[in-house]
């Protein structure tokens, strides 16, 4: 027969009433009667009853999460990440793909908030198709936003300034007095995605660094779109000095592309990434790209979720926006190894 809790009090020499502050952790217990009743527990096998516990509290101690792409190494990474500190906190994860389609995003965020999750952490799929969604998902539970945000959503959100890491690459095609560059990336349909654009054309035009509209190709964050978009850019007359790209994926596929064309990297043209996904520092030739604090942006999500979950948010909307640092490696500077700007 499963112990009960009144069985570990007579064990521990306790009330029940103590046991129950010990193992919930509601009040605190002293050193000595914390060691008895952990002692009873482990003796007589007892575990709590954590549904119950949970509909007593009105709190499920799960977390819903979606993003855009599962597959993609950078979402991966950020899920595993968000998971890990979930976990300190004794909270689970319910993980979704949305598969870059608001529509199944939508569903998504339905289902978790019919299973009774405490809150949501979401890195909306597109900026204007994913509001609706995430109001809706915000008016029922804590909803924050990571890495991208959805327009018109009074959410926290937590992020990196994508103009100011664009800054930080073009500063570095500068400073090895690059003079041109094409830009590879996705269609601007998320935040992220439109605020790498606008800041590189930006950063490009005050460094005087040439950036014509044939040299924009807008497609998909994939290898596939990298190297076939590479492969135009390096059929074309006038080839660029650098290649700039929108994510890791897509400046991994540039590279295929020059290696394909034997084109050397970066004696005639230099590529960058964004995200430093673990395959960027093996690429051939390594991959100069922006890091992002996956950690911080983690565990400050988590902060702001459990703030709100907790009734302790503050009235204001948060915007965390985190710093990112480039990597320089030798798809831009040959003699760079794993070099941090």
């Amino acid at each position: 027969m499963r112990p009960t809790i009144r069985q570990v009090a007579e064990h521990a020499g306790v009330s029940t009433a103590t046991v129950s502050r010990a193992l919930s952790g509601t009040r605190p217990v002293s050193p000595e009667l914390a060691r008895r009743i952990d002692d009873a527990v482990a003796e007589l096998g007892y575990s709590s009853n954590g549904i119950a516990s949970s509909l007593r509290r009105s709190r499920t101690d799960t977390i819903g999460m979606v993003v855009p792409d599962i597959a993609n190494p950078f979402f991966t990474s950020l899920v595993k990440n968000v998971d890990r500190v979930l976990a300190q906190r004794g909270w689970q994860m319910l993980l979704c793909d949305a598969q870059s389609d608001p529509r199944i995003e939508a569903d998504r965020l339905a289902s978790l908030i019919n299973r009774r999750v405490d809150g949501v952490i979401i890195s909306p799929a597109n900026e204007v198709d994913s509001g609706a969604a995430v109001r809706a998902a915000a008016a029922r539970v804590p909803v924050v936003q990571i890495d991208r945000r959805a327009r018109d959503t009074d959410t926290d959100w937590v992020g990196i300034d994508d103009d100011f890491a664009e800054s930080l690459i073009v500063g570095h095609l500068a400073e090895l007095g690059v003079g041109s560059a094409a830009f590879v990336s996705a269609a601007p349909t998320d935040s992220s995605t439109e605020s790498r654009q606008a800041g590189l054309l930006k950063h490009a035009q005050a460094q005087g660094i040439g950036i014509d509209t044939a040299s924009v190709l807008l497609g998909e964050y994939s290898v596939e779109w990298g190297q076939r978009a590479g492969a135009q850019i390096l059929r074309s007359r006038r080839r660029p000095g650098a290649i700039v790209c929108g994510n890791d994926l897509i400046a991994l596929g540039v590279l295929q592309a020059c290696r394909e064309a034997g084109v050397e990297v970066p004696g005639e043209v230099a590529v960058t990434g964004f995200d430093d996904i673990p395959f960027a520092a093996l690429s051939t030739p390594p991959l100069t790209t922006v890091a992002q604090p996956l950690t911080d942006i983690a565990a400050e999500g988590v902060r702001l979720l459990a703030q709100a979950i907790e009734g302790k948010a503050t009235t204001q909307t948060i915007r965390a926006s985190l710093g990112s640092r480039l990597v320089v490696r030798s798809s831009t500077d040959p003699t760079a190894s794993k070099g941090k700007r």
